[in-house]
């Protein structure tokens, strides 16, 4: 992938594969959720996984918004598990298609992944760990080897291949 991202030259590449990453590993982290996942709480202090995915959607409006130079911020409440993961898949897809069109971008790609689709990528890894300490964990995998492809950002992904506990 290096090699494709430094013949094309281009920042949206890295950031396009970076947002197909994160609908893969999203939905590897959201498929599966038992019964009641959504309210788990690891501490008194801790967002729950619905309050998560509720924000990882709010991030991914809040890139959308940058990248068009109206930046706004909004928190919405969690909504159903499978509502709320319906709207992280939207929204990444309403992003991505941003990214992929010719208008110029408001703000850098750089400010982009370092705000709001760095922050997704901790979310996304926070939402594994509490699969794990709710007892139905996520299973691993090598996700160097993942098929993972650019505008690949939807529920359906491909599957998994070779994973292990």
């Amino acid at each position: 992938m290096a090699k494709k991202i430094a013949e094309k030259g281009s920042a949206r590449v890295l950031l396009r594969h970076t947002v197909a990453t994160l609908a893969y590993r999203g939905g590897k982290a959201l498929r599966g959720a038992p019964a009641g996942f959504a309210e788990f709480r690891a501490g008194d202090s801790t967002r729950t996984p619905g309050q998560i995915v509720a924000h990882l959607g709010d991030l991914f409006d809040w890139a959308l918004t940058k990248a068009n130079g109206a930046e706004k911020w909004r928190s919405t409440p969690p909504l159903t598990w499978e509502k709320g993961c319906e709207r992280y898949f939207a929204a990444i897809k309403l992003f991505d298609s941003r990214v992929a069109s010719r208008k110029p971008l408001a703000c850098s790609a750089e400010e982009l992944f370092q705000g709001p689709i760095a922050d997704a990528l901790t979310h996304v890894g926070q939402i594994s760990m509490l699969r794990r300490l709710a007892g139905a964990p996520v299973r691993g995998k090598n996700y160097a080897r993942a098929e993972i492809r650019i505008g690949r950002v939807g529920r359906k992904q491909a599957k998994p291949g070779f994973e292990f506990d």
